[in-house]
């Protein structure tokens, strides 16, 4: 049997949030930090947000479409963000290096994190708008369902004028 993509979407999200609860745990059952907890933590935030974009985008058992390039460009981009900033070499002082006005792990972490995926997705949303939407078949399935709602509504509120 076929698993949906929304089963295998909160399979991740549930597998990434144990991740960042076992290196939370690491830390505090130990008292210090283990070399491998951030880069778990960082695995699991970096599925987390995947894992809640595709919940997010996916059609029935359809999937996310064509959406499936984008989202795992993205998956790369944090992945590659976050571990950049946990493989670079501790910077301190006042001639520590400025990106756009920031330490470079800031920056890494606030442009290529937090801002760009935030430009990445819509414009994904967007090439993909007619074959993600609802179709015609879809919008009529809406309309019948709100005229059969609305008979049921009508049908309802006479039985209850007949019973006062």
């Amino acid at each position: 049997m076929r698993s949906s993509t929304r089963t295998l979407a909160v399979a991740a999200l549930v597998a990434a949030t144990l991740l960042i609860a076992v290196a939370y745990a690491a830390v505090l059952l130990t008292g210090a930090t283990p070399g491998w907890a951030p880069w778990c933590y960082m695995l699991g935030t970096a599925t987390t947000m995947l894992a809640t974009i595709v919940l997010g985008a996916a059609r029935g058992r359809g999937g996310v479409g064509r959406l499936a390039v984008p989202f795992a460009g993205i998956y790369l981009l944090l992945l590659a963000g976050f571990g950049a900033v946990l493989a670079m070499p501790p910077e301190t002082g006042a001639d520590a290096a400025l990106w756009l006005g920031l330490p470079r792990r800031a920056a890494i972490v606030l442009y290529g994190v937090g801002v760009l995926p935030l430009f990445l997705l819509p414009i994904a949303y967007a090439l993909t708008f007619d074959s993600m939407t609802l179709r015609e078949q879809d919008m009529a399935l809406v309309a019948e369902a709100r005229r059969a709602r609305e008979a049921r509504a009508a049908g309802a509120g006479a039985a209850a004028g007949e019973a006062a």
